[in-house]
């Protein structure tokens, strides 16, 4: 019996041993995890520590800012590397111009690497235009001017609001910190000399590639789209950029811009007629250039006049390769410019897509009335707000008059003109 005993006592002392040298070397299903040496980071977590970057927190895509934090608000937080936005041009082009710029210095100030194509404007023309950021001591200060600047006489008044725009979430209207993502930028200043001379980018000037003599054989892609194509898969894969190839060095972002794309200056007739012989060439570069998107580090703004393209299937095709389409609609030349609903915007913005990324269902914009305007030195996007039909100041005859000038005349006398009871000869 007292071996048994000691036999039992023994075979305990031997568990608990085994127990304290399973504790001593930290052997246990639960790990915790903490902040990890640079040197034993993953290689799934290393791109998050790419300058001007972010993982998303709805599908941890990494994120690019677009240079517009409102914009990159509405698109869910940012542009996703390995995608396309496409932002379909206002009819003058004056305001599509600041996008794409705004995205070009967005890249500077973050170090990455720019490639710009045009078939325009020489690259680094453009470059010399892009505008100036807005730092931490001036940023506050700018925004505040600005703002100042186009306030009513009478805002110190509280107002009435309708109780549809009492729910929505607010807009991000003003600068904050320039650490944050993103940064705000003032169009009245160029961008220094200093930060140019110090960025890395390439140009595509689309003229300088194609001689005007080159005879042109009938393919599947314009000779132009096929140059840029073969330009743009070169600096991938030469500088890096491919996401199946390790870099030696560290890692950067690729921003991609071109400019009026499927514009008849690149050689493409789909705006010129409805069924034209290069139909199809437009859609497949979208295609060609996805697929190299999709495997390297790297984020493209495409520019194009849609209202010049005549055939409405073109434009759907173009929609489908697109991962992110934004359409600027402005109030220039058009009879909203005159309307004193609209007297505080200069367009509206509709965001027409927002990429479907690691998901099952494709995400909506939670927010349809948007319109922009350009400030002295800001370009904002703000809600559509209307004035309120309810406030007590205002008499019913200004609210006649106002619905009156909203409305066009009928042509002829035996119309109601200018929406008054009585005919106008």
């Amino acid at each position: 019996m007292a071996a048994a005993g000691s036999c039992g006592s023994g075979t305990g002392s031997t568990g608990s041993a085994a127990a304290a040298a399973a504790a001593s070397k930290n052997v246990t299903s639960f790990q915790r995890k903490g902040p990890r040496a640079s040197g034993s980071d993953s290689g799934g977590s290393r791109l998050v520590s790419i300058a001007g970057t972010r993982p998303s927190v709805r599908n941890g895509q990494l994120l690019v800012s677009t240079g517009l934090p409102a914009l990159d608000q509405l698109l869910g937080g940012g542009l996703a590397v390995g995608t396309v936005l496409l932002i379909e041009e206002d009819k003058y082009n004056v305001y599509s111009p600041l996008l794409f710029k705004y995205f070009l210095a967005e890249g500077i100030i973050n170090g990455h690497t720019l490639l710009v194509a045009s078939a325009k404007e020489n690259p680094a023309d453009i470059l010399q235009e892009l505008p100036a950021p807005l730092l931490d001591n001036s940023c506050k200060k700018e925004f505040d001017e600005d703002v100042g600047d186009h306030k009513a006489p009478d805002s110190n008044i509280k107002m009435k609001i309708a109780w549809r725009y009492q729910l929505l979430p607010k807009m991000e209207a003003g600068p904050v910190s320039s650490s944050r993502f993103g940064h705000y930028y003032d169009a009245s200043k160029k961008i220094p000399q200093e930060l140019l001379k110090t960025s890395k980018w390439h140009g595509f000037f689309l003229p300088e590639k194609v001689p005007s003599t080159v005879n042109i054989e009938p393919c599947s892609l314009t000779h132009g789209y096929i140059e840029l194509l073969q330009f743009i898969q070169k600096i991938i894969y030469e500088e890096g950029f491919d996401g199946s190839n390790p870099q030696k060095k560290q890692k950067n972002i690729l921003r991609i811009g071109i400019q009026s794309l499927g514009s008849p200056l690149w050689g493409d007739d789909v705006c010129c007629a409805e069924h034209c012989a290069s139909s199809h060439s437009l859609t497949k570069f979208l295609y060609v250039l996805r697929g190299l998107l999709r495997t390297s580090l790297s984020a493209c703004v495409i520019t194009m006049p849609t209202h010049l393209i005549q055939n409405k299937a073109i434009i759907a095709r173009i929609t489908n390769l697109s991962d992110t389409v934004v359409h600027l609609e402005s109030f220039i030349g058009s009879d909203r410019e005159t309307n004193p609903l609209y007297k505080d915007y200069h367009g509206l913005i509709h965001i027409r897509q927002i990429p479907r990324l690691n998901n099952l269902i494709c995400d909506v914009s939670d927010v349809k009335d948007l319109a922009f305007k350009l400030k002295r030195k800001l370009f904002t996007i703000e809600r559509l707000h209307l004035p309120p039909d309810l406030s007590d100041t205002v008499s019913r005859s200004s609210k006649q008059d106002l619905a009156e000038s909203a409305k066009l005349p009928g042509p002829g006398c035996g119309m109601m003109a200018g929406g008054k009871k009585h005919l106008d000869f």
